[in-house]
């Protein structure tokens, strides 16, 4: 029997924002006032993972609550062959919620080309052609001709996109509370993805001469895949030093800086409408960013924790304990599903989901089943096609590349994951048990990878080079 909802939704994802610049994770000097105000207030979790860095298939598992290979969505649809997305008549668990809950999605989509939120269970879409047309109407300079480097802004900050889309969050949010209805709001900033264009006062911000270097920007790409150093020549950045790359990541930093504003004006509507303490509050990325770690761009062909690894935060007045840090692993997109249906009493009997709910993690109960790894796909985009599987524990990565050579990282030792020690005879019990590990793990979740003689091979038998 399903529980009677007595708690708002409100679930806020970033695009391509790594873990390592929110202020509370204490890593670099981004500035995220209200993001970390928002932490300190619920949960922070040290080991959150996607389970595919790249922005329309991560999108799609989490609409889905299944890894993204077991329909079909395997990289973004707009940006290289043509590939599944995931239809409206398939499974979506933001659908369980339409009939007791009002509900709105706001910014990026990424889930189906053709389709829209409200044909996956929103009762209400605003998006970025909307914003788009607002810039168009309102006679905005479009930005310069940077490319993929960014630059700043010259709109006025409420005009911008991260306060523009916030500004719709505010409203919605304050016509929900005037209804007895609960609602579920998400608001998708398509922000920090590269080009980065910061407006004032954020764009002056940092100084690129105050950021410092990423901790694995000195990358030599010794014994590592071919297609990683390929890809500076692919972006014509081969070149670049610490100072060239410099001023893009304080452009990051400032766009992250700025969309945490937006943020706040989320959050301080939460108050106003007297709606913050019957309201779970998410904060998450999709993916992170490499902007200049390992001295490559985006986030495409790789595992590091540059672009696997995001942020999360969970705030939930009365059910979670202020200030908690879980460092359990979890994968934000499969397990935020049964977490938000769960505490909303509307979780399916049937559910397939891959995840598994937080909320025992949230409210301090011992898990002893719980996973000990993070797993993690790739299977190509715009430069090639090229299939990778990754399996992380808090001392090992292992990443399967099925067409160049693997890569081993010890992160106790090697953070910054520099060397790749797939050729270390030492390593060889790692190697095979991760492989183990990896495999019982893909073959449970039903991807198509494994589910061969060849393929099954490289990971049980050793046949790799």
């Amino acid at each position: 029997m399903k529980m009677e909802p007595q708690v708002n939704l409100l679930v806020i994802v970033a695009d391509q924002c790594r873990y390592d610049c929110i202020g509370y994770a204490r890593k670099y000097p981004v500035r995220t006032p209200n993001l970390d105000r928002l932490a300190s207030a619920g949960a922070w979790f040290t080991n959150a993972f996607t389970p595919i860095p790249v922005c329309c298939p991560a999108r799609q598992a989490f609409i889905r609550g299944r890894r993204a290979e077991t329909f079909g969505a395997l990289w973004n649809f707009s940006g290289a062959l043509k590939v599944s997305a995931l239809s409206p008549e398939q499974y979506a668990w933001p659908k369980e919620l339409s009939e007791a809950y009002r509900s709105c999605y706001i910014g990026k989509w990424g889930v189906n080309p053709e389709h829209d939120p409200m044909e996956y269970g929103f009762g209400e879409y605003i998006g970025e052609r909307e914003y788009a047309e607002f810039r168009k109407q309102t006679g905005i300079p479009a930005p310069s001709a940077n490319g993929y480097f960014g630059e700043n802004d010259r709109i006025s900050l409420e005009q911008s996109r991260t306060h523009w889309l916030s500004s719709q969050a505010v409203r919605r949010i304050h016509a929900f509370a005037k209804e007895r209805k609960p609602w579920h709001l998400q608001v998708h900033f398509p922000e920090p993805h590269l080009p980065c264009r910061p407006s004032s006062p954020f764009s002056e911000m940092y100084s690129p001469a105050d950021i410092p270097e990423w901790h694995n920007f000195k990358e030599s790409f010794a014994g590592k895949p071919y297609i990683q150093k390929q890809q500076l020549y692919n972006w014509g950045i081969e070149g670049y030093t610490w100072q060239d790359w410099s001023e893009i990541v304080a452009r990051y930093y400032a766009v992250i800086s700025q969309m945490d504003d937006a943020v706040g004006h989320i959050l301080q509507a939460l108050e106003d409408a007297n709606q913050a303490e019957h309201t779970i509050v998410v904060f998450t990325a999709d993916h992170g960013d490499m902007c200049g770690a390992h001295r490559m761009m985006d986030k495409h062909y790789i595992l590091y924790d540059d672009v696997v690894k995001v942020p999360l935060i969970v705030r939930w007045p009365g059910m979670v304990r202020n200030g908690t840090v879980c460092d359990r692993f979890v994968c934000n997109m499969l397990d935020l599903p049964p977490t938000l249906l769960e505490a909303a009493g509307r979780m399916p009997a049937s559910a397939d989901f891959h995840g598994r709910s937080l909320l025992p993690l949230l409210q301090g109960a011992p898990v002893p089943d719980w996973r000990e790894e993070a797993v993690a796909t790739y299977n190509g985009q715009q430069f090639g096609l090229y299939t990778q599987r990754m399996i992380r524990t808090n001392e090992w990565k292992y990443i399967w590349n099925t067409t160049d050579t693997d890569e081993l990282y010890h992160l106790e030792d090697d953070p910054g994951e520099l060397v790749n020690r797939i050729g270390d005879s030492s390593c060889r019990n790692v190697v095979a048990e991760l492989r183990t590990r990896l495999y019982q793990t893909l073959l449970a979740e039903g991807d198509g990878l494994v589910q061969n003689e060849w393929m099954r091979d490289q990971l049980l038998r050793g046949r790799k080079l």
